[in-house]
């Protein structure tokens, strides 16, 4: 009998944990991926702050987290969320209605929108929560002083006096047709005095340098705050927006319903200057972007102080 109590009573105890450890786990805050919510993330500056915001706010709401970020470009954060590998997202209207559903270009916001929102739900079972107000669209800025030598506000007016300007920008932005060969077509067939290819990084070092007057940019930057540098307006409307919002698949929101009203909160406080501001203390100050978004939070109010 002792016998049989020192081999039955661990088998007992090992049994009873389990038991415990799946109710647990089987309540309405998990996602049916372990118990946790997997936050992913693309591989640069911006998404790496964004996914830590988001996987903070849901911390913050009770929800368990697991990170995945920087797990790198669209189709594999894409692919990470069609297959489960993660949960959420953060993801742009205009990365999503032209690299995902192969549609063409837009420059209306709410019709943007709306498309991606459907088509996601419909192919892929996803849901889209409420879009930030920011912008990450693709921009042309200028120095002050540039835009005021040659009196530029507009792409048209840079347009106008291409042939008298040097713009810097990624290699590709020069045969892209959201690039300049979509410029070209929607504000008449400019010639520039020179376009310089440089890597991302270089981009405003060779403005403020002198090296060029016109620079390619993306609308959350942090160096256009960072800089003064002025953004030229694109009055033609070429550039389809690129709002930001949490991608989420439609099991982990029906399991965890709490995350909608979270992260649409956060969406609603970040707007372009927000991020450039965000995006500076991280690709220029060279802090940490878990730093960032944890002292963001905390000044907005949407940490707990035992979560601080």
């Amino acid at each position: 009998m002792k016998l049989f109590r020192r081999r039955f009573l661990p088998l007992l105890l090992a049994f009873l944990t389990m038991c415990v450890a799946i109710a647990c786990n089987g309540g309405g805050t998990t996602s049916g991926t372990g118990g946790k919510v997997v936050v992913g993330s693309k591989d640069f500056t911006e998404q790496f702050i964004l996914g830590e915001m988001y996987a903070l706010v849901l911390e913050n709401n009770g929800i368990e987290v697991e990170r995945k970020l920087n797990l790198g470009g669209t189709p594999v954060a894409q692919a990470g969320i069609e297959s489960g590998r993660i949960d959420l997202y953060p993801e742009y209207t205009g990365t999503a209605l032209l690299t995902i559903l192969k549609q063409p270009a837009s420059s209306n916001e709410k019709q943007v929108y709306q498309t991606v929102a459907d088509s996601y739900k419909e192919k892929f079972n996803l849901v889209w929560l409420e879009p930030a107000p920011m912008n990450n669209t693709q921009a042309l800025v200028m120095t002050k002083a540039g835009a005021e030598k040659f009196g530029i506000k507009t792409i048209s007016d840079m347009a106008a006096k291409a042939n008298q300007l040097t713009m810097v920008g990624p290699p590709e932005f020069e045969g892209r047709e959201d690039g300049l060969l979509g410029l070209k077509k929607a504000y008449g067939n400019f010639t520039l005095k020179r376009y310089i290819p440089v890597d991302p990084g270089l981009r405003y070092q060779s403005l403020n340098d002198g090296q060029a007057d016109v620079a390619v940019a993306f609308g959350t930057d942090g160096e256009i705050s960072a800089f003064n540098l002025v953004t030229l307006e694109d009055d033609k409307n070429i550039f389809p927006p690129y709002q930001v919002a949490p991608v989420v698949r439609a099991e982990v929101l029906e399991n965890n319903p709490g995350i909608r009203d979270a992260l649409n909160a956060l969406s609603a406080k970040l707007t372009n200057e927000t991020m450039q501001r965000l995006n500076y203390e991280v690709s220029s100050k060279q802090r940490e972007p878990a730093d960032v978004a944890r002292e963001y939070l905390t000044q907005e109010g949407m940490l707990n102080s035992t979560n601080k």
